[in-house]
């Protein structure tokens, strides 16, 4: 088994902040896909903003098992209709992991269907990490907590959905708390939410922070297949009615006719 997975990065700030350079002189995308090449499992390339189709095309798209996101500076210039093809994948199966900022991602808020926003503040907070669903699959080999000396902070109200299920909860050294580490199904597609990310500090070559993007993708991972049917809405016709029945009243479509979108 190897889980096809593609890294998408904004690739901006790499370019434009000197800080972001020196800690990711081959950009985050490249380093978070490195780390995930190191389990044979995961078979990890990237794609980014400024790619045709932002490196999502359809072929791509239908051969890819799970899409981990980054992105922050400009999330409006995401094309809708990348948007669109990414979040029926999801429907589909594909799984999708959403890293700090992607939160306010056009994907991300397009499944989640809320504004998806949070208390922030950028002041290089040490960050502490509880593992509270140690059995989660997401948490396997991780401690009961662990630390970042230097993160953004965010805090709750964090406007998204009641998770499935929460894995952790971070606490900031100025004295919030965040939810950090949430899971959804949407349609056949699991979702992942892993706060930790901001682009200034070297988070992304925390071994914790890799070992927990890691599991993430496998716990993503749906061995069977494409749902393709969970789009179609069949107008299924009388005489295929799984018990007999007499057609009464007046209706708008004829017998086997689409319906409505």
């Amino acid at each position: 088994m190897t889980i096809n997975t593609v890294v998408w990065g904004e690739n901006i700030h790499e370019h434009i902040n000197e800080t972001v350079r020196s800690i990711y002189p081959d950009g985050m995308h490249n380093t978070i896909a490195d780390a995930l090449n190191t389990n044979p499992e995961i078979s990890a390339t990237t794609a980014t903003l400024q790619e045709p189709e932002h490196g999502l095309s359809q072929e791509r798209l239908d051969k890819t098992d799970v899409l981990v996101w980054w992105g922050h500076k400009d999330h409006g210039a995401v094309q809708d209709e990348i948007v669109e093809r990414v979040a029926k994948r999801v429907w589909e199966g594909m799984g999708l992991i959403v890293l700090h900022s992607g939160h306010f991602s056009k994907p991300f808020k397009r499944l989640m269907g809320t504004p998806c926003a949070l208390k922030w503040r950028e002041a290089g907070e040490r960050e502490r990490l509880w593992t509270i669903n140690p059995r989660h699959p997401i948490a396997a080999g991780l401690p009961e907590h662990f630390e970042l000396e230097n993160e953004e902070m965010y805090g709750e109200q964090f406007s998204v959905p009641e998770p499935l299920e929460t894995v952790f909860i971070s606490w900031l050294q100025g004295g919030e708390v965040f939810r950090s580490g949430l899971t959804w199904r949407s349609g056949a597609g699991n979702i992942f939410y892993f706060r930790p990310g901001h682009e200034t500090y070297p988070t992304y070559h925390d071994a914790n922070v890799q070992k927990v993007i890691s599991n993430s993708v496998k716990w993503a991972y749906n061995p069977v297949g494409a749902l393709k049917s969970i789009h179609d809405a069949p107008n299924v016709p009388v005489d295929k009615a799984l018990e007999p029945i007499e057609e009464r009243g007046p209706k708008l479509h004829k017998a086997g006719e689409a319906g409505y979108r």
